[in-house]
């Protein structure tokens, strides 16, 4: 008689103390986004939306790809993400269909045009815009906390942190030291030493020709580069057809002895943004400067004059 008492009085506690788990509210987060604003969402997010590719690796990088409900056109990593609806660029965002979406939250750019209409919508938008290599660990952290990983985020960084290390280790002295010009458009754009890619390039031992009191990726003026006058050139293969018939830059040293690393588009993809493949740049990086410090890089002459395509 007594055990079923006390069978009865744990069983009645234990019904009381998951009752009042279930009544109680769902922790609120509160995360302060590049604005400078401070974002609340009643609990961790569910449905997510990510509207910049930087920001849909992380995500999945962390673990939670299956949250993300949307992506911009541009996110195609990794493979997962395809299947997703896109839902445009920075420009043309299909506002209707993001909304039908019903997301719990927005990941987006601080330069989008869209964050006014989407908070007006009633959508909670969080605004992260990775630029440095502070940046990048700032955002993953960020990102963490939304989805209550932080442990992760360490560990995500540390790994891309020895993974520079060691590409940067693995250069012989012959690659240090090397003058680049990092193009990222043909307008020309190019990678400034201030941004995530000029300082990888400045951990690697290469030297920038672009300095920092120009920011991070500044439209230059062609001149500019023929005086710089670098001894190795990065470049997409979008950007690169007609690279050597550009006025003067036949006599550049890496284009006279024809050391010049062409990205293909993937490899573009991985060299442009922030997150977590910068260990796979930097690996790129680390390979285009061996093979300069060696000689002439192996790109075929039709790399200069044929469309974009996996030409490597």
């Amino acid at each position: 008689m007594k055990q079923t008492l006390l069978n009865t009085w744990r069983a009645l506690l234990l019904g009381a103390l998951l009752g009042a788990a279930a009544a109680a509210p769902a922790q609120t987060l509160k995360i302060r986004d590049d604005r400078g604003r401070e974002v609340t969402l009643p609990g961790m997010p569910k449905r997510i939306v990510s509207l910049l590719p930087s920001l849909t690796e992380t995500v999945c990088e962390l673990g939670e790809c299956a949250r993300l409900v949307g992506v911009d056109r541009f996110s195609n990593h990794p493979a997962s993400v395809q299947a997703l609806p896109h839902l445009g660029g920075l420009d043309d965002t299909a506002v209707e269909s993001l909304v039908a979406l019903k997301p719990d939250v927005v990941l987006l750019a601080i330069s989008s045009r869209l964050t006014d209409r989407l908070e007006a919508l009633g959508l909670r938008v969080v605004a992260l815009e990775p630029k440095t290599h502070a940046d990048v660990q700032r955002v993953m952290n960020a990102i963490a906390l939304l989805l209550n990983k932080p442990d992760e985020a360490r560990r995500i960084w540390n790994r891309i942190d020895g993974a520079i290390k060691h590409a940067a280790a693995s250069l012989p002295p012959a690659a240090r030291g090397l003058s680049v010009y990092y193009e990222v458009d043909s307008a020309p754009y190019g990678a400034g030493t201030s941004s995530f890619i000029g300082e990888t390039l400045a951990r690697l031992g290469a030297r920038n020709i672009i300095p920092a009191e120009l920011g991070p990726f500044p439209k230059l003026n062609p001149e500019f580069v023929v005086r710089a006058d670098p001894q190795l050139i990065m470049v997409g293969q979008r950007s690169a057809p007609g690279l050597p018939q550009r006025p003067g830059w036949n006599q550049i040293r890496a284009v006279r002895e024809r050391k010049i690393c062409i990205w293909v588009p993937a490899e573009s993809d991985v060299m442009v943004r922030p997150g977590p493949r910068m260990a796979e740049a930097a690996q790129l990086m680390a390979r285009c400067l061996r093979e300069a410090a060696a000689g002439p890089v192996a790109v075929p002459t039709a790399a200069f004059t044929a469309p974009p395509g996996g030409m490597r």
